[in-house]
């Protein structure tokens, strides 16, 4: 328990987002500016846990694209991980990992949402339209959701 008044270090409140999950560097110093007391603190304590590998952006990554391709399309996920400050070869790398199984993964959400063949014109819309706000390409989404018998 924290006593009254007591005040977690820059390092103890990076440590404990860090312990929650994966955070990248440009994550941490927005989340962690508002407590920064003295000019160039913050810089100091995250250069410190970059040295020791608790912040790692090729991680970041990894974790992202683990959680997150089960349920969304290379787009989306390359959305998040540019609203995470992550950029550069790792995210980059990801995304041609995640081409690949690209149609897969939109099959595989499709039939865990819906399933079934749409019945109407106005149905399949639906579909189309759920897999592409998930991020996934128009040509995966098109050969992924069936036509109308």
């Amino acid at each position: 328990m924290n006593k009254p008044g007591f005040q977690p270090s820059l390092k103890g409140r990076a440590l404990r987002l860090l312990s929650q999950r994966e955070h990248s560097r440009s994550e941490l110093e927005r989340k962690l500016a508002p407590h920064e007391e003295a000019p160039g603190e913050l810089a100091k304590a995250l250069d410190e846990l970059q040295a020791r590998d608790f912040i790692n952006d090729g991680r970041a990554v990894d974790s992202v694209v683990n959680r997150r391709s089960g349920k969304l399309g290379s787009a989306r996920i390359k959305q998040e991980l540019a609203a995470k400050g992550l950029s550069g070869e790792a995210v980059a790398e990801a995304m041609a990992s995640l081409k690949d199984s690209e149609l897969s993964r939109a099959q595989e959400v499709w039939r865990k949402k819906f399933g079934t063949a749409p019945q109407d014109p106005q149905a399949r819309a639906k579909q189309m339209r759920f897999l592409l706000s998930r991020g996934f390409p128009s040509e995966v989404v098109r050969r992924t959701v069936p036509d109308i018998d």
